[in-house]
């Protein structure tokens, strides 16, 4: 039978197709191994040798083996012989000698049934690896033995592929070189050592046959992810509008909420989302068009939440809560309490009315608490929200909280400052994934100003010099001969905010360090 790759043929390096024996060089490159063998005596001759084909296993392609070894059954011993980095020799010796067990998984999941199969993901026993359950252990009706025979680097591995093999000593001169080939076969040139060159057969396209002998392997599963990795309680958004704040909301939740299952049905969530709209305004109808925002019902919620009354089919609504609910106009009352002490930090209204609300069925606030506080000459708001809607509701709350500020603002005699949103649990319906998308549309690239300040980097004799400056004050320097000391101190001190402005910091220090290694001037961009 011929060993005919189902994938990463392109990969492989063939000896002999009808061998029974494949080696897997883990991390180590195959040339360097195959180098190995020639050193070793071990025969890579297509008419000689026993080996089918040699091949890395890295972190993934595992599937892509297993699939390939269930289409060649001939193969009966695997060679391992490699760097072992990343712990893929124990992936592939335990999922043959221990199997599989399953897990449930959040992160993701496997697209629609293969041919009515149910896929579920699985973990190789004693590993950290997933993987489908679509080729198991037991599919293969005798598995092929795994043999571990050392590091490349190890000087004993050279011994065990000669007893392995049973080839006697003493080797080849350690330092004969093997050069592969044309056709990626090896040659051997070393002084008194005749010159061979072995030119193997094409390689064999990517296809599938499925005869008696040659079993036709599951297809590779695709693979949904549910949600990128992160600190699902850990987001924090900071834009100068609304609409470019929702925008950065519906972004995280597609990209990063965790789906929870409702007794309204799925949803996509995040916590504690903190957002900072620094310059609330209302923009212009062109703009709130283009995500088909209703100007006219967003200045008619902006008037509504501020009235107190209620009509006989509602349970509740937040003007009411604020101007009448609790026998208290709660606005008015932060009015006069900011204009006796515009220091005062007691300006905090509760909109949760506990007694009623953790026991009635429904009709609850979502807007639980607003605390209006006097900063850096400006009258800031925070809010606060149970549960947050971040389709439809959480435009309207903002327009409806930039409504609330400016009428305090107004009467307190201070500016409007930045407002606060936190959302203990954001919520977005993964039906409305589409309206969230055309929302968000094309994220261009965008540089913003880091508000921790810039960094001015310099050569000063053999060291790199970091200025952080802020405006025309340099806060701080930084001085060192390694880019990655510079590193640390930096990250130690907290001294930038920004994502973007870390990479290009990054970057620079990095130049910085090879011009002043290299000799040459260096000049920030």
């Amino acid at each position: 039978m011929e060993f005919i790759p189902l994938y990463f043929a392109d990969r492989l390096t063939i000896i002999n197709p009808h061998g029974t024996i494949g080696v897997v060089t883990l991390w180590s490159k195959v040339e360097y191994v195959i180098e190995l063998f020639g050193r070793a005596r071990v025969p890579i001759d297509q008419s000689t040798s026993d080996i089918a084909a040699f091949g890395n296993l890295y972190g993934n392609g595992l599937r892509e083996m297993l699939r390939n070894l269930l289409g060649n059954p001939q193969i009966k011993t695997l060679l391992v012989c490699g760097y072992n980095r990343s712990g893929s020799y124990e992936e592939l010796n335990n999922f043959f000698k221990l199997g599989l067990e399953p897990v449930e998984l959040t992160l993701v999941r496997y697209k629609s049934p293969i041919n009515g199969v149910e896929i579920h993901p699985c973990r190789i026993k004693d590993t950290n690896r997933i993987i489908d359950d679509l080729v198991r252990p037991d599919d293969f009706s005798k598995p092929p033995a795994v043999e571990w025979l050392g590091d490349p680097k190890d000087e004993r591995t050279v011994i065990e592929l000669q007893k392995y093999f049973g080839i006697p000593e003493p080797p080849l001169p350690p330092k004969t070189q093997y050069i592969i080939g044309a056709g990626g076969i090896p040659s051997a040139e070393a002084s008194g050592i005749p010159k061979i060159t072995m030119e193997p057969p094409p390689l064999s396209p990517k296809i599938e046959i499925a005869t008696e002998t040659r079993p036709s392997p599951a297809p590779l599963p695709q693979v949904e992810i549910q949600y990128f990795p992160s600190n699902p309680r850990a987001n924090v958004v900071v834009q100068d509008g609304i609409l470019e704040a929702w925008k950065e909301v519906l972004h995280l939740l597609t990209r990063f909420g965790r789906r929870v299952t409702l007794k309204k049905g799925d949803r996509l969530e995040l916590q504690h989302v903190k957002v900072v709209v620094e310059k609330a305004r209302f923009e212009t109808e062109e703009k709130l068009q283009a995500v088909n925002l209703d100007p006219r019902k967003l200045r008619q919620y902006q008037e509504d939440i501020l009235k107190g009354e209620i009509r006989p089919d509602e349970t509740y609504n937040y003007g009411h809560r604020l101007r009448t609910h609790f026998g208290l106009d709660t606005l008015a009352a932060c009015v006069d309490r900011l204009k006796k002490d515009p220091e005062d930090r007691k300006v905090y209204v509760a909109l949760w009315d506990t007694r009623r609300d953790l026991t009635v069925k429904e009709g609850r606030p979502c807007l639980v608490s607003l605390f209006f506080r006097k900063f850096e000459e400006k009258l800031t708001l925070s809010a606060t929200f149970r549960t947050h809607n971040a389709m439809d509701a959480y435009p309207l709350n903002l327009y409806g909280l930039m409504a609330i500020q400016g009428w305090v603002a107004e009467r307190v005699g201070l500016p409007p400052g930045a407002i606060t949103v936190i959302s203990h649990s954001l919520g977005l319906d993964p039906k409305e994934l589409d309206r969230a998308l055309m929302v968000i549309g094309k994220r261009p690239f965008k540089v913003r100003l880091d508000p921790m300040g810039y960094f001015r980097i310099t050569l000063d004799g053999k060291e790199i010099l970091v200025e952080h400056r802020f405006g025309d004050v340099t806060l701080k320097e930084y001085r060192a001969k390694k880019a990655e000391r510079l590193q640390h101190e930096i990250a130690r001190d907290v001294a930038l905010s920004d994502l973007n402005h870390a990479i290009y910091l990054g970057r620079q220090l990095a130049k910085a360090e090879m011009a002043m290694r290299e000799g040459r001037e260096f000049v920030q961009d």
